[in-house]
């Protein structure tokens, strides 16, 4: 796996250190503006889409499904989230959220708290039409995450058990 070492130009919101990150961050953006494509959001016409690497180098990839019931509707997010958690994927290093708009894309309470269940580290990259983006870890973007306080141990998949995921590389439509 090709590691494209960047570091970010931010500091922490609590003004500590800048945040490193081992992956390749366009690529993980990239994809989440590819699976934005597929987004079904017939009623609010605004289009999500959000892209998970694993601390494995796995992608996940996800995007806002509507539903006539508005409250049965799935943001980008979980959805990437759900998939990779599916597959038995519980080491998450970064997610990606796009919604092709001028504005970063920021995600939602909810999503911010099922994304705290896997992980109070994991980097949110908040993305715009441009490419630019804003760095946060959950912690930052969710400070009093709910959490039980002595959960039971979930059984983490072994490698040779997970799902096999391909990537497939993003293609300009």
């Amino acid at each position: 796996m090709l590691a494209i070492i960047h570091i970010s130009a931010y500091i922490d919101s609590r003004g500590m250190q800048p945040i490193v990150m081992n992956f390749p961050v366009e690529k993980l953006i990239k994809a989440a503006e590819v699976a934005r494509d597929w987004a079904y959001a017939p009623y609010s016409k605004f289009r999500v889409g959000a892209a998970i690497i694993t601390k494995d180098g796995r992608y996940y990839t996800g995007c806002n499904i509507e539903n006539a019931s508005y409250s049965l509707t799935c943001c980008a997010e979980r959805v990437a989230l759900f998939k990779a958690v599916s597959d038995g994927e519980r080491d998450l290093e970064a997610i990606a959220v796009t919604a092709g708009t001028e504005e970063y894309c920021t995600p939602c309470g909810a999503c911010r708290q099922a994304l705290a269940e896997f992980g109070s580290e994991i980097k949110v990259l908040m993305a715009n039409k441009q490419g630019d983006y804003l760095v946060r870890t959950v912690a930052e973007l969710l400070p009093a995450a709910f959490k039980l306080a002595n959960p039971d141990q979930v059984p983490v998949a072994s490698a040779d058990q997970k799902t096999l995921t391909k990537l497939i590389e993003p293609v300009n439509r």
